[in-house]
């Protein structure tokens, strides 16, 4: 009897351990699963505007800022800012499909091309500082330092 309740004991202890051991120090970020979809939707439908065929940067742009404005906490934020970022450089060299009208007050305010430029560097920044082994940070560097003013 007494054998049993010291090997109990043991075990007991020995499970103590090993969970204390697996406790994760730096706690999970909380995601909302219904934003996390919403937001995964989002990028999805900015990554087909995106795309060769489409080239609709404005409507990538549109999809971003609802998306970060909702849902910053995004687990995939890092790939919007690089599509954001460079929707954002591309508009303002007016390239792609959906052109701008800068006669058009609304349009001049939003996509100004120095303020294009200017989003375009910060976005791409932010997307690097968040995940500085991004498949995407070769790319984003290079537009950074063509972004950058000669000195």
């Amino acid at each position: 009897m007494r054998k049993r309740v010291f090997i109990f004991l043991i075990a007991i202890a020995a499970l103590g351990v090993s969970a204390s051991a697996q406790r994760n120090v730096t706690p999970a970020i909380d995601r909302d699963p219904l934003l996390e979809a919403d937001a995964l939707h989002n990028l999805d439908v900015a990554w087909q505007a995106f795309g060769p065929a489409r080239k609709a940067y404005k409507q990538v742009l549109g999809r971003f800022e609802e998306t970060y404005a909702a849902y910053p906490e995004f687990s995939k934020i890092d790939e919007f800012l690089y599509l954001a970022g460079m929707s954002s450089y591309y508009l303002s060299k007016n390239e792609g499909k959906q052109k701008v009208n800068l006669k058009i007050e609304r349009e001049r305010e939003k996509y100004d091309p120095q303020k294009l430029r200017e989003d375009a560097a910060a976005y791409l920044a932010m997307m690097l500082e968040r995940n500085p082994e991004s498949k995407y940070r070769e790319n984003a560097e290079k537009v950074i330092k063509e972004l950058k003013p000669a000195e």
